[in-house]
């Protein structure tokens, strides 16, 4: 175990908890693969606000975001911020990146795999403090969405309202915000193999380093970066950020094989335990709302492999 006053934490259980702290009671190099949809620090929710910025303008709402009901039902701040504490918000969101990243590297086993989904604005972040903590960045793929809301504001309708006629007409086609956001970067990183040995020595002795081709073509058809993945008839719903089971299985048989280790730190609703439970493979995850362990609960129960 990490430390003295550590407990044993049993494969196929979801914690309620920080899982800064109790990661630390996972023995090094038992992990096979650690697959997580961080948090992205960009204000989706409360949860995910990770810097000590207290503007009281952050997390507030513009009138048509009211209206949606969607995904960012709240306001972040433009990308150049507003002061100096808004410059900050990327540094502490990798300063929250490294309390973390070295204890995910401690766990893995030699030539595992990290694959973490990060938001485009602050992936590099991420990429950094995984990188310092000894990682190495293998790829990046990308997640195309089925569906992906877009709210660039017409920058012609704000002239308007303000009764600029002109400036209506010089400004027209032009948005304020970004493009439609159909892809998501999923990060994969590796943790180094020993030295003096090979991947495929490493594959012998610890069960993971190379990567599963012939899986990963069966699931999405071809062995590219780019992976197209929606949700299944009634499955989503559980989550602002839920992701796809069937996406989730793809990242799970392309680094893993059966009967392995795959832990979520960051589990939310519970889709990537519940798709490690259905590929037969072990789980660990934590979160710190109870609500979702709850929902993770249940949605396991409910799955092919009934664990509870």
């Amino acid at each position: 175990m990490h430390n003295s006053e550590s407990f044993q934490i049993q494969k196929n259980t979801v914690l309620l908890g920080n899982s800064i702290e109790l990661i630390k009671n996972i023995s090094s190099e038992s992990t096979h693969l650690i697959l997580s949809d961080i948090p992205y620090g960009i204000g989706a929710e409360d949860w995910d606000v990770l810097h000590t910025n207290t503007n009281s303008a952050y997390l507030g709402a513009s009138p048509a975001q009211k209206k949606t009901g969607a995904i960012f039902k709240k306001r972040g701040k433009p990308i150049n911020g507003w002061s100096e504490a808004d410059k900050r918000i990327p540094i502490e969101y990798q300063e929250w990146c490294d309390t973390w990243a070295s204890e995910w590297f401690r766990i893995l086993k030699p030539g595992a795999s990290a694959i973490v989904f990060a938001g485009r604005r602050f992936s590099h972040r991420c990429i950094c403090s995984m990188e310092n903590a000894g990682f190495n960045l293998k790829d990046m793929l990308a997640w195309m969405r089925t569906k992906a809301p877009h709210r660039a504001q017409r920058l012609s309708c704000v002239y308007e309202r303000r009764g600029d006629i002109n400036n209506v007409k010089k400004w027209d086609g032009w948005r304020v915000g970004n493009l439609q956001p159909t892809f998501e970067p999923i990060l994969w990183f590796s943790k180094p193999y020993k030295m003096g040995g090979t991947i495929a020595d490493n594959a012998l002795q610890h069960g993971v380093g190379a990567y599963n081709q012939d899986s990963f073509i069966k699931n999405t058809g071809k062995a590219e970066n780019v992976i197209s993945s929606g949700f299944a008839k009634g499955e989503s719903g559980y989550h602002p950020t839920q992701k796809p089971l069937s996406l989730m299985k793809t990242l799970i048989e392309l680094t893993t094989q059966e009967g392995q280790l795959v832990v979520d730190p960051f589990c939310g609703s519970g889709s990537t335990l519940v798709a490690a439970n259905e590929l037969n493979r072990e789980f660990i995850g934590f979160d710190l709302d109870p609500n979702y362990v709850e929902t993770s609960l249940k949605r396991i129960a409910n799955s092919s492999r009934v664990l509870f």
